[in-house]
């Protein structure tokens, strides 16, 4: 009987772990759009991260740390995309002159290594507490974002 009420309880006590983990869906056209409106930009855009914003509003625990977490995160991978669409094309881009190629290859291990010990400092600087994951998310999408821009206008006259 115990084994019974026991297995009966197993649903009710994920559902709050199934709800946290169904983030809504991020705007990602919005995205590629502050990408493609302020690509010749200087800086980070305040449109970096909006997507994010607007993702832990739309969540069902939207000031969870799993909530800001996940949207951060989430906008992340896209910037993440673009990131890797604008080094392919700027690879592409120094095909005519390949020691760049090599150069920019190098120097965006270089950068890789930058981000992540940058971001593992955020992490870092909260110890223990439940802002690191938020803080290292947020680092991320804001590196490889800026990064993102950087790239496009490597190709720029």
């Amino acid at each position: 009987m115990h084994k019974l009420i026991a297995l009966g309880l197993i649903p009710l006590l994920s559902a709050p772990f199934a709800q946290a983990q169904q983030a809504p869906p991020l705007d990602k056209p919005a995205i590629r759009a502050c990408f493609k409106d302020h690509r010749n930009t200087d800086g980070l855009p305040d449109c970096v991260g909006r997507a994010a914003t607007a993702c832990q509003t739309a969540h069902p625990q939207p000031e969870t740390t799993i909530a800001i977490s996940e949207c951060l995160m989430a906008d992340a991978t896209v910037w993440d995309r673009i990131l890797s669409n604008q080094y392919k094309q700027t690879r592409t881009h120094f095909d005519y002159q390949p020691e760049l190629g090599d150069h920019l290859r190098d120097a965006q291990r270089g950068w890789i290594a930058m981000r992540d010990a940058d971001c593992a400092l955020a992490y870092a600087q909260y110890g223990g507490g439940s802002m690191r994951g938020i803080a290292a998310a947020n680092c991320r999408l804001r590196h490889t974002a800026l990064r993102a821009f950087q790239l496009y206008k490597m190709r720029q006259p």
